[in-house]
């Protein structure tokens, strides 16, 4: 197998092996998950409403003015003969099953800390999150349905509290487990290519909302599917999947669009660039060398070697890395989606894309100890090291160490435009060609850090990646110009899942993002004239970017 050490760089929710559990563990301020089992049917309890689905009846609990449904399967337990392959029906299931805890997580490994494997293969279950009120006049509601970040190598649903979206957002919200690392994205040639199970498994849970929907008081054909890094890319998958047609009607992309890159060595000298895509060829060639080094190397038969291993052998954390990118080339992601949405080939709907203003500051901050940036001459290696001289001597000029509080940040400030903002606004002109398109920029400065990681003195986490998400979900307290924050942005993210059209009570408009420049985004920060429309395209620089994404490899 190739030294992964030089290409393995995951988005969060993290950059590399070095990094994976940086953001993760500021969203996992987490209980175990426990399973769940069918229960005996009873008199009907306020406190533990009931809803019958497609496969049977789910007790839930009362939140005073919301219901939450947790641990419900949407597929089969993917073990055993099952494993590596495209998620089936779930069983159906006699009486009442308890609907009142998350299911199990899938297997991953623990975040920050030494240790084996946690969750099961048996994974597939989603969250169900609606207000306890009928919808005013009847009128079904709007449903949000969230793809967890973690690199497609760790995560969970349960994490992620929806109830400000469901209550204040008359929405109804389900958050998705998927299977993840070699379970979820592993490829050999028995298996016909490189399928991306983790994909499937999220049109899987899509194909439960549209059959289940309307039974949790929601419109099954108002769709909008949103997620953040890692969970972004995956929307960003769905759009240009043919088999996500018909399953979604609206997309929000969050700080992990289908350009998301960066460039060589920028975070530690031994690291490659990091892009979420990679042809289907490489992944089966990862999973040939794989099975040969697990002992399932023969010529035919390898798939029932592999599938006879337990979770424990699969799950180190080389192989969880190794498979946590999406493959592109086969049926069900023909294209790679940048290419698809520079050539119009994605899904006819509205979009809202976005990153945080100061995306790399967090993984960043976890390499300065081992390379320091302590002054201009370390500023200036790290441009020589990552960079063609003719555009290193650009980015110098555009990004002067002067015009930041210390080296550190102007690195940081150079990364955060070059494998973030600018390429998230490049597919927010490609889709704005064909399909209404809305850009934003979440740009609070003092927005609570609750990854329980020190920031360096010269390089203050700010609007870091993720760290929009206590404004969407419930996670930690927030300062009350911050709360007004977030009841803005609640009301413009459920008003685009209701209507397509991003807009919140008391704030100002959102403008439609242009096919070409300026490219006017929102900025998104507390206080007066915190929510603003800003031309990020001239303001990040992204001219320079667009130029360098355009230069052959071996010039980047």
């Amino acid at each position: 197998m190739r030294d992964l050490r030089t290409v393995r760089l995951h988005l969060p929710l993290s950059l590399s092996t070095l990094l994976r559990s940086v953001l993760l563990r500021s969203v996992l301020s987490l209980l175990l998950a426990v399973g769940t089992a069918p229960a005996a049917a009873g008199a009907r309890d306020p406190e533990r409403p009931v809803v019958t689905t497609d496969r049977g009846q789910v007790r839930g609990r009362a939140h005073g003015a919301y219901h939450t449904f947790e641990g419900i399967p949407y597929a089969a337990p993917p073990t055993g003969a099952l494993r590596w392959r495209l998620p089936e029906r779930a069983a159906r299931w006699e009486g009442v099953r308890d609907a009142g805890a998350p299911g199990a997580r899938c297997v991953q490994l623990p975040v920050l800390v030494p240790g084996g494997p946690t969750g099961s293969e048996d994974c597939l279950h989603l969250n169900v999150t609606a207000p306890a009120e009928r919808a005013v006049r009847g009128r079904p509601r709007p449903v949000m349905v969230w793809f967890h970040g973690g690199g497609f190598h760790s995560g969970s649903a349960d994490v992620y509290r929806p109830d400000r979206l469901a209550v204040q957002g008359d929405s109804v919200v389900v958050t998705v487990n998927y299977r993840l690392g070699i379970f979820g994205l592993f490829g050999h040639p028995e298996l016909g290519g490189a399928p991306g199970f983790a994909l499937a498994d999220q049109q899987a849970a899509l194909r439960w909302v549209r059959a289940n929907a309307a039974r949790f008081g929601a419109d099954p054909h108002n769709v909008t599917v949103f997620g953040e890094s890692a969970g972004g890319l995956s929307v960003c998958a769905h759009l240009t999947s043919p088999a996500s047609a018909g399953l979604f009607h609206r997309a929000v992309v969050q700080s992990g669009s289908c350009s998301t890159t960066t460039p060589p060595r920028a975070l530690l000298p031994t690291l490659g660039t990091y892009e979420p895509f990679v042809p289907q060829q490489r992944t089966v060639a990862d999973g040939l060398a794989a099975a040969e080094r697990l002992g399932c190397g023969r010529p035919a038969g390898a798939l029932d070697c592999l599938r006879a291993l337990d979770a424990r052998t699969l799950a180190t954390p080389e192989l969880m890395q190794a498979f946590s990118l999406l493959p592109y080339g086969n049926g069900r992601l023909p294209l790679e989606p940048r290419r698809a949405l520079e050539e119009g080939r994605f899904h006819r709907v509205p979009v809202v894309q976005g990153t945080t203003e100061d995306e790399m500051r967090l993984f960043l901050s976890q390499t300065l100890a081992a390379y320091p940036i302590g002054d201009e001459a370390a500023y200036r290696s790290r441009l020589e090291l990552s960079f063609d001289a003719a555009t290193a001597r650009d980015v110098a000029a555009r990004y002067p160490v002067s015009a930041h509080p210390t080296p550190a940040l102007a690195w940081a400030t150079v990364l955060s435009d070059a494998s973030f903002i600018c390429p998230t606004l490049r597919d927010g002109r490609a889709l704005a060609r064909h399909v209404p398109a809305y850009g934003y920029r979440f740009s609070d400065a003092d927005a609570p850090n609750f990854t329980g990681l020190s920031a360096p003195p010269d390089l203050p986490f700010g609007a870091a990646h993720g760290f929009e998400l206590p404004y969407l979900f419930t996670m930690v307290p927030l300062a009350a110009p911050q709360q007004e924050l977030a009841d803005r942005m609640t009301g413009y993210w459920t008003s685009f899942a209701r209507t397509g059209v991003p807009r919140a009570a008391g704030a100002p408009d959102w403008p439609r993002l242009g096919a070409a420049p300026p490219a006017s985004v929102l900025s998104l920060a507390p206080g007066a004239g915190g929510i603003r429309t800003v031309d990020a395209g001239a303001e990040h620089h992204c001219a320079l970017w667009d130029a360098w994404s355009q230069a052959p490899a071996g010039a980047r």
